[in-house]
């Protein structure tokens, strides 16, 4: 956050902003939400600024989704849990302006109740979300039970993941940690048999005065991470635009310049930061769409290694459509999300035609 941000802390939210809580998580901290009861019920907004991720149309889809999660869960009982949610990005977000959550009851029922979610800024809908949640343990005690396994070569690598989960985390540095794989079958000539992987987890520790609603939100905000993106990963495109600067020494770049470069280098771009070998560029990436899943929602901890593996099935006039399953460290199969997204290239254009 830049001084002149701090010297104006309304700007970005209603509320100013109160000291950071040092007995919750960084997660819980940045999704913090306050209640607007003098305005109407079940209106909320960020407590804190969101996430506007350098050279990104706006702020961090993942952010929404989880603080309409968070707002969805205040009106609902303790005993009813998340088991889907529907969403849609309809305009990007402002960093620099408040969020506005309205909540709305569509119904209540004895096992089933349904929330709609309106994310608001300047009076327009920036997204949209439904939610429905289950009451605990309405299934009956027979059941039929599946689920896709964790794939058998992951299981290795548990072992050599670090175990502490308390380290601190900056002012202005990511609220969760991940650990990125190499993609499988990356030689393949069909890109809908490409994988992306990786390891995620949020930061420090999530308080138990959260409860599972804290791992379900911080669960949703890092379910958009690294998403829509396979798209480019599994065509091997070119989505960061012309260097901004060719400078090596990191206290020579600016910071939209340092977060590109660590970006490419994750992208595994690191020999070739100019494209010299002219991959097709991305004019154009933004989600649409995102749907979550959620499994088993009270068997997983989101401060706790969690394993994502991305495919994408299918992509043309210009969207691509990506499905991700997450599981928690010992297998247990916790979401599978849906995201749709435009993906267009970049046009080469025509020289002007003269008006003679």
């Amino acid at each position: 956050m830049s001084n002149a941000d701090r010297d104006r802390p309304d700007r970005r939210t209603l509320v100013r902003q109160p000291p950071l809580d040092p007995s919750k998580s960084a997660i819980e901290n940045v999704l913090e939400l306050t209640e607007l009861g003098a305005i109407a019920p079940d209106i909320f907004t960020n407590t804190r600024p969101l996430w506007h991720p350098p050279g990104a149309r706006g702020i961090y889809g993942g952010a929404v989704i989880a603080q309409c999660l968070a707002a969805a869960q205040r009106t609902v009982p303790t005993n009813f849990t998340v088991h889907s949610m529907h969403c849609y990005f309809v305009l990007a977000g402002d960093s620099e302006i408040p969020v506005m959550y309205y909540v709305e009851h569509v119904r209540e029922g004895k096992s089933f109740a349904t929330r709609t979610v309106q994310a608001r800024q300047r009076g327009k809908c920036i997204f949209t979300t439904t939610l429905s949640f289950v009451r605990e343990n309405s299934g009956g005690k027979k059941l039929v039970e599946h689920a896709v396994p964790l794939p058998e070569e992951i299981r290795a690598q548990i072992a050599s993941l670090p175990k502490d989960v308390d380290e601190p985390s900056g002012e202005g540095s990511s609220p969760f940690i991940s650990h990125r794989i190499d993609i499988t079958n990356r030689d393949s000539k069909y890109p809908h048999e490409k994988r992306t992987r990786q390891w995620i987890r949020a930061r420090g520790r999530i308080s138990e005065a959260g409860g599972h609603q804290a791992h379900l939100s911080a669960l949703a905000y890092m379910s958009d991470s690294y998403f829509i993106g396979t798209v480019s990963r599994i065509h091997d495109l070119w989505r960061f635009g012309a260097p901004a600067n060719t400078k090596t020494d990191a206290e020579d770049m600016t910071a939209r310049e340092r977060y590109m470069k660590a970006a490419q280098e994750k992208e595994g771009f690191s020999v070739d930061l100019s494209n010299s070998r002219g991959r097709p560029e991305v004019g154009m990436m933004v989600s649409l769409d995102h749907t979550i899943y959620f499994h088993e929602p009270r068997r997983f901890r989101a401060d706790e290694w969690m394993f994502t593996e991305m495919a994408s099935p299918w992509s043309g006039d210009g969207r691509g459509l990506v499905q991700q399953h997450m599981f928690a460290a010992d297998g247990t199969l916790v979401a599978t999300c849906f995201q749709e997204g435009v993906v267009r290239l970049k046009e080469e254009r025509l020289p002007a035609a003269s008006k003679l």
